[in-house]
């Protein structure tokens, strides 16, 4: 428990992707990322649960594959954060963030992070016994993982919008978020190009 707290609080892409798009679009969209991003979770839970997961540890390559489509959309995310003040305000808010699209940025965010899936393959192991059935031990863990971290986001996504509505007129708070938002992510790309190096 302890361990996923300290997972969900550390700054990384998926905070990132859930408070920028709460904070340049709104609440509501920052919600659908925070779902998209919990149902990625799932989907780790389940490769886990099957022993997909644990193929990164057996086939690097696999890993080196998913883990520069993760760079390279992570770096696309910061150009479009940076991009994002150019053009008329509701017009790169409709590009950007809403409806489908902020779901689907959830869950690619958090799917294209093979650091993810290692979390999952190494983590959720330590907690299964063997002796018992496995099905039901991986859906009660599974449950904790996504349901911890869903609630964090959504906190994440109230609190970021609320900043954002505070500092709605202030041009020089909005820069300076959109300059560390780009940040995050090109550090995130950063780590995960030079991971196998």
């Amino acid at each position: 428990m302890a361990a996923l707290v300290t997972v969900y609080l550390l700054p990384g892409p998926d905070m990132a992707m859930v408070v920028s798009t709460s904070a340049m679009g709104d609440e509501k969209d920052g919600l659908l990322v925070a779902l998209g991003l919990a149902a990625s979770r799932a989907f780790h839970v389940t490769l886990s649960a099957i022993g997909l997961a644990a193929a990164f540890k057996t086939h690097p390559v696999l890993f080196d594959m998913v883990r520069w489509v993760g760079a390279a959309y992570f770096v696309w995310i910061a150009w479009k954060i940076v991009r994002s003040g150019k053009g008329s305000a509701s017009a790169n808010k409709i590009e950007a963030h809403t409806g489908m699209a902020a779901l689907q940025r959830g869950f690619l965010t958090n799917l294209v992070n093979p650091k993810a899936f290692m979390f999952c393959a190494l983590l959720l192991p330590q907690f299964i016994s063997v002796q018992a059935p496995l099905f039901p031990q991986y859906a009660l863990l599974g449950s904790i993982l996504v349901g911890i971290g869903f609630i964090f986001d959504v906190i994440f996504a109230v609190v970021a919008d609320r900043f954002a509505k505070k500092f709605e007129g202030a041009k020089a708070v909005q820069k300076i978020a959109k300059a560390v938002f780009a940040s995050v992510f090109l550090i995130a790309a950063i780590r995960l190009a030079v991971a196998g190096i």
